[in-house]
Order: C-alpha cells, then structure tokens, then sequence
C-alpha cells in the first residue's frame, strides 16, 4: 500500500508562477512520454486570458500540432532554445482543473512516469486535438510528365481533380503503406507544399426541430395559408400534424417526430421550409441521457448491524482517516453507502462510487437511480468518447445529472468541481491497478490522493479485503467497520469441497463434472432455482496437442500456446489477438489425432448441453461481453430467470447481486491455487469466497461445491470455513518471513526489447548497479514465465524497500541509474518500464 497522502501537495514539476499578468510565456504540458515542460510565446494572445489548465494547440517538432495544458506562466525566454508562438488557445474555461494538475503530478512522482502520460490517459481523446498533414499542388508548378515516374504522377493526376488530399488519402490512390518518402521528393521539386491543419475533436449533438414561421402566427394569415393548400393534400396534412403537436405544450418539435406522426417524407416538410412556411432550427443535445427521471424511492431501512457500522464510518470520517467497511457477502454494503451518498448529495457535493467492473454497473445503476433519480450518470470505457467527453462537462460544472459518478478506475480523472465522498467497491480488486499502458496507478490509492487533496472522505468496501488494507485498518491508519452477517439474518452458504482425485478412481465424472456436482444442479434445477458455474478460464481449451507428436501450436508473436475456440473453430492467442482457423491435421506430422488439454468456459457450456438438455444455458466471459451492451443482457436474462445456468469467469465474482442463485459450482480451484506470484493464495481466497457469495442470497440457504484434486489444502479449507482472519494472520506471517507486502513495498523493472540477448545484457547491468546501490534486496533479473509477447522479449527485476527507506530518494538512486543505462548506445533502444507497488 502507498504512502497516501505523501508528496500529495507537489504542485507540477517545474511549474512557472500562476500569475498571468504580464507574462509573455507560457508552461505547455504535452500528451507525450516526455520528463519536461516547454515553453511557447503567447504572441498576439492578450496576457490574462488564459488560465492553469486551459487548452492550447502548440507546433511541436518540424511542423505538426498537437494539444497541451497550460500549467504556468513566464516573463523570460528559455535559454536552451528558441520559443515557438502558441498556434490556438483552444478553451474559453480551463478544461483541467489546477485539483486535477496537482494529482496527475503526484502520480505521475509516486508510479513514475510522465505528467504527460497521466494527462494522455486522464483526458478523453477527443479532447486532444492533433494535425493532419496536407498535401496540395505548389502554385506555379509545372513538372514534365517525362520526368514523372508512374506514383508521382498518379498524384499529381489526383491533386489536379482534388486540390487538397490528405496522406491517408494519398495512400489509397497508389496503394502504399509509406508515401512520406515519395512526398519529401516531390516536395524538393518544388512540386507539392504540405499543410497541417487542426482535426476538431468534440463536436456536440444537434438535433433539427421545426416552428411555424412567425409571419402565419397570426390567424388570418394562418386561415389563407391552409385555404392555399388545396392543391397540396400532404403539405396540409404535415400542418395540421404540427398544429396537434402543439397543442398545450411549449416544448421544441423535432422534425424527424413530425415526420413520424403525418407518414409524410422529408421531401414535403422541406417544400414548406423553402416556401417560409415553416423554419427549421438545430438545438444541442444532450448524449448523456439518465433513465433514472421517473419517481423516486425511499431508502430501504438499515437494520441495527447496519446502522452500527453506519456510526462507525462516520466517526471515521470526523477522524479524518479513509475507512474500511468489512462486511461478508450480501450483508448490505451498498445500502450503508446509499446513506452516505444521500448524505453528501445533500449537502451540494459530488460523490464518486468506483467499481472495479463495468459488469457490476447494469445492476448498480438501477439500484442507485431508484433512489438518487436522474442524479446518477455512469462514465467507463465502453462510452463512446464524445459521452464520455460530454459527462466530463457535466461534472466540470458541477451540474445536477453529474452529482453521482458510478465508474470503473478511469472515473478517477474527472474534473469534479466539489468532491465530498469517493466510494471504492470491492477494494481488493487487481483490476483497480493498471498494467498498461503508463501510468501503471492504483485507483484505489490514487483515490485516497485525490480525496485528501478535494477535502472528500473515503470509504473502501469489500467481504474479503486485501491484505494491505486489512493491515492499514489493524494498525490504525485506516478506520474500521464491520458487517459480520447477511441482509435479513440469511445464513452464509453451506460450502463442499469435492475430491476430484476420488470421483476420478470411482469413474464417477462426466467430462469436468463431479458426481456430486451433477446431483446438485439437477437438483437446484428442480426446486426452481438458478446456477452459477465459475472457471476462470475463457475459451474451449487451452492446449492443442497432437496425440501421435506432442506437438502443440504455439502463438507467432507470443511464448504461450493457442487457445481453442470451438464455436469459431479457430485458435487464438489471449495476450496479442493472433487467431488462425484450426487445421484437422497435425502442423508437425500430418496426423488427424488433435486433442485438447484443459477446458474453458465454453467446453463447460459444451457438456451442460449434453449433461443437462432442457437447461437454459448462458456464457459470461471476454468472448461474450465485447459488445457495449452485451453485460446487461446477460445479466438481466439471468435476473428475469430467462436463463437457468450462468458459466462465466471472474466477472462472476464482481458484487453481482441475484436473487435465485440456489447453488455455485466451482469446476477448478487448484487453477487459482497453483499460480507463480506471491499473492495466489490470497487471489483464491477472495475470488472463490466472492464467487461463492452469490449462492442463496435472499431466505432460502445456498450450497456452493469446490472441485479440486486437493481438498486438504489450508486456503481451501479457510474458504470453506470463512476464516478470512486466520488467512490474514497465515499470509502476513509468510510474508514477512520472505519479505512481501504489507512487510515492505516492492517496485517491478521490466526490460522489453525484440532480441533476446539485448534485454538479458541489459537488465543484467542494470540488475548490477541496482546491486550497489540496494544489495540484496534486488531480486532478478529473471524471465516470466511468458518471456516474449507482442514478439518483445521480457525480463523483470524485483526491488524490495524496506520500512524506513526513503521512497523518494530510492526513486530518485534508480532514475540515476536509468540515466547512465541510457547512456549506453548497445541498451538505449531497451525500453523500461516502472511498476510501484506491483501486485
């Protein structure tokens, strides 16, 4: 866990004065990779009319533009080099707020990057405007076609029917990837001049409307319009539809409803319009429509643990620290914050309820709306990014719509213009921590930062906690609350661990089901209730094999072998997206004796079918969920007991919340158990309990069963029992003796080159410096277990900072290192890559 709260007040790395009185010069932060700021003249653009993040168009390198954030101000011209003039000032209102610029620069300290790669990732793409190039004819140009060969000249041929082509273009008419090369040649002939111009980004929603021309308001005029209509039986009709339309109303009317409700075409109201009988005007829009507008309910009421831990998170937050609510599976977490959300809502602030998964939405949402009304908006990547550009408004100006904010991590880098309260939904979540590209933050601590620095309090929820913030609320630096029982006194699931090795040597399995699994789905089936079957892997199988060769394929581009997917018939690799259809023969030998090894949701799909015919099977994984509305379909064909069996991954184990479910089924827990990384076990204890979480969630008990070859494992018996305390103490035991986090904190190197040699020689030297500075507390350098993705070779090290060690001067030692390793000409093409508090 970060020091949250530290280095928090750094106002932007070398950041000018705010003041812009008087100053001549500006302090530009670019969307780029780059370690500095730089300075651009204002030219003609009056002195005081721009503020801290305001948006400006600026040239950078030979001629492109690109959009950066003004975040100072200067009266001197740099020394190092001469200043360009500020292209456009973009913003009449700041687009960032000075809140946000401070808390990009703390991330951008605390996980090592660049200003410039938070303001990339925080900032809707659309916001960030970037020029094209232009190609047009030179004025007076006259070239000999002799001299042309068959390329120039097919663009020269173009130009002459189209005056301005851009390079895109240009490539399609001769069929070339790079044209640049045949453009800079032309160009030094004197026969082509490029051009950059500014591509617009936001571009609001307009909708076209229709009124009566003010010149027939009056009713004489009226009167002989329609007695004019005689001989136009369709004009008329579309009038008098406009006339009922109106009737009692004041509302705008759209011309596509007008045109709905007469059945005439856009050819007869557009006669009318070129008359002046009727004016057609545009309006704007707003894309973010809530459905939440309709009456609105009382919260449900809490009962007395509720209200318990209710007090204990308020008295949290008088002590000014972030709190921890514990509270197992379905013991009403979201009503406690319902209170506290309607608390802060009415008090005139905004409140940001961070999910881990945009899955957990669809259910949320409605839950929140039933309350909150139209108070609710949802901002996450499955928006379009004119949406998401448009709720970045909304929040800016602090407008009613945008007063609760539910969003996966990205939600984080809003500009709320008066944050009170941040929800964190299932703390424990890794998908809260982002892996690529840069930053590679935690929402979860980001969002500690950001509430210390907007005065908002924090409250993280979940039934299993990670053990970071578990220790944080033992050792005092968080507050604690605690709901130990389910919602309405409903026991906790009774839990079965299956020997999968028994059921084996018994011949009792059926495909990848137990005896006893196959017993309890039908029985659950027949009492009426619903299913959830979980397998944490997606696809059909992971493994080919060839039975006569052994041989399995292998990805082009990545060290793993191809996944099967039966319903394409095709393998695909899980890491880069390489897919190729699957060939009945063996690559290697020629054989037809494929066969597959291991099993995926969809081979678990595949034998429900058989096993259970009658059964209304669905899906939940990557596959089935790409679309932008595929989750809520789903999940609400499972709500309305459309479907009987839900088979699905980790989306599963997300706060979901069903009302039915009478029995999970967990196919494999030794894949969660027997994964190389120093939290697997605490991963399978939260994902197995969460998942199991979602068994008999209202009056009637649930029964989970876990599958495994090893049902004396310690974790697995601790999931069964809900010993989450005992796996606390046993993890933090482990972990102090081998050195781990919460013990320490640890920082992940990764080297990524194309030749295998080069980043092994690398990252050994760099291993070595590390060594001199940190001794033994450097792990590494060693390849993970998939060495070479995307075709770039990986190798990491591992740096372990003990408690005491100054973070910022540890830091600091290692960018010294990096400077020397980039000094050297053989690693300076090596990419490296920071992790901070890599989980």
């Amino acid at each position: 866990m970060n020091e949250a709260g530290t280095g928090a007040d750094a106002s932007p790395r070398g950041s000018s004065p705010k003041d812009s009185s008087g100053a001549r010069y500006v302090e530009v932060l670019l969307p780029m990779p780059l370690e500095r700021n730089f300075t651009y003249a204002l030219g003609d653009i009056p002195p005081g009319t721009l503020r801290p993040g305001t948006r400006v168009a600026v040239p950078f390198g030979k001629s492109k533009l690109y959009t950066g954030l003004v975040v100072g101000f200067g009266h001197r011209a740099p020394e190092a080099y001469e200043a360009k003039e500020v292209y456009r000032v973009l913003d009449e209102e700041p687009l960032v707020t000075e809140l946000q610029l401070r808390h990009w620069q703390w991330i951008a300290d605390y996980y090592m990057c660049t200003a410039g790669e938070v303001f990339r990732t925080a900032v809707p793409s659309v916001f960030l405007l970037q020029s094209e190039t232009r190609v047009m004819l030179r004025e007076g140009a006259d070239p000999d076609e002799k001299d042309l060969d068959d390329t120039e000249f097919l663009i020269l041929e173009a130009l002459q029917h189209q005056p301005v082509l851009s390079v895109g273009e240009i490539g399609d008419i001769v069929d070339r990837k790079s044209v640049l090369p045949i453009l800079h040649r032309m160009i030094g002939r004197d026969l082509l001049v490029l051009q950059e111009k500014l591509q617009q980004g936001y571009k609001p929603l307009r909708a076209r409307f229709i009124r009566l021309h003010p010149d027939y308001e009056d009713q004489a005029a009226l009167g002989e319009l329609m007695d004019s209509m005689g001989r136009a039986p369709k004009q008329s009709e579309l009038l008098l539809h406009l006339f009922q339309l109106r009737r009692g109303t004041d509302k705008p009317i759209r011309s596509k409803v007008l045109q709905e409700q007469s059945g005439t075409s856009r050819a007869v109201l557009k006669a009318l319009i070129d008359k002046g009988v009727l004016e057609e005007y545009f309006l704007e829009e707003d894309r973010i429509v809530s459905p939440g507008g309709g009456a609105q309910h009382q919260p449900p009421e809490l009962n007395a643990l509720q209200e318990e831990a209710l007090g204990a998170i308020r008295s949290g937050f008088e002590s000014d620290r972030p709190v921890l609510l514990h509270g197992v599976t379905s013991s009403g977490k979201t009503e406690v914050y319902l209170r506290l959300i309607l608390d802060m809502v009415a008090a005139g602030r905004q409140v940001l309820y961070l999910v881990p998964e945009i899955a957990i939405t669809e259910q949320l949402v409605r839950r929140l709306q039933r309350v909150l009304g139209h108070r609710v908006a949802v901002f996450h990547s499955r928006h379009s990014m004119q949406e998401r550009a448009e709720l970045w408004y909304h929040v800016r100006a602090g407008e009613e719509k945008a007063s609760v904010i539910l969003g996966a991590r990205s939600a984080l880098f809003l500009p709320f213009a008066d944050l009170g309260l941040i929800v964190v939904d299932e703390e424990h979540e890794n998908t809260y921590k982002q892996f690529d590209p840069a930053p590679r933050y935690h929402a979860r601590d980001a969002a500690i930062v950001l509430a210390g620095l907007s005065g908002a309090r924090v409250v993280l929820g979940s039934a299993t906690p990670s053990i970071e913030s578990y220790h944080n609320a033992r050792s005092g630096k968080y507050a604690y609350a605690r709901l130990d029982r389910r919602f309405g006194d409903v026991l906790l699931p009774e839990m079965e661990l299956v020997d999968l090795a028994e059921q084996f040597r018994k011949k009792k399995m059926q495909g990848h089901f137990s005896e006893r699994l196959r017993e309890e789905v039908e029985g659950a089936l027949g009492q009426g209730g619903q299913v959830i079957l979980f397998q944490n892997r997606r696809g059909f199988a992971p493994i080919v094999e060839c039975a006569s060769c052994g041989h399995a394929p292998q990805c082009r581009n990545c060290d793993v072998s191809l996944t099967f997917h039966r319903h394409r018939k095709e393998l695909r690799c899980h890491y880069c997206g390489f897919h190729r259809l699957l060939e009945n023969t063996c690559e290697a030998c020629g054989n037809p004796t494929l066969d597959t090894k291991g099993f995926g949701t969809e081979q678990v799909e595949a034998e429900l079918a058989e096993l259970f015919p009658k059964a209304r099977t669905a899906r939940m994984d990557l596959d089935t969920t790409r679309g932008k509305h595929a989750y809520g379909r789903i999940i609400q064909a499972f709500e309305a007991r459309e479907t009987d069996i839900l088979v699905g991954t980790q989306m599963l184990t997300k706060g979901l919340d069903f009302r039915n479910v009478a029995l999970v089924g967990i196919m494999n827990a030794d894949s969660l158990l027997n994964f190389p990384h120093f939290r697997a076990h605490e991963r399978c204890f939260q994902l197995l309990t969460q998942v199991a979480g979602r068994a008999g969630r209202t009056r009637e008990r649930g029964r989970v069963l876990i599958q495994t070859y090893n049902p004396n494992h310690q974790i697995l018996q601790q999931v069964a029992s809900g010993a989450y305390d005992a796996m606390y103490a046993e993890q933090v035991y482990e972990r102090e003796q081998f050195g781990y986090p919460p013990a320490l904190r640890i920082i992940r190197i990764t080297f990524r080159h194309r030749e295998y040699n080069r980043v092994g020689e690398g990252a050994a030297w760099f291993a070595r410096s590390m060594r001199m500075h940190f001794g033994k507390d450097v792990l590494g350098p060693e390849f993970p277990p998939v060495a070479r993705i995307r075709n770039q070779y990986h190798k990491n090290i591992l740096l372990k900072i003990r408690p005491g060690s100054g973070l910022a001067q540890t830091k600091n030692s290692i960018k010294r290192i990096e400077s020397s390793f980039n000094a050297i000409s053989q690693f300076r093409s090596i990419r490296v890559i920071y992790n901070v508090d890599y989980i």
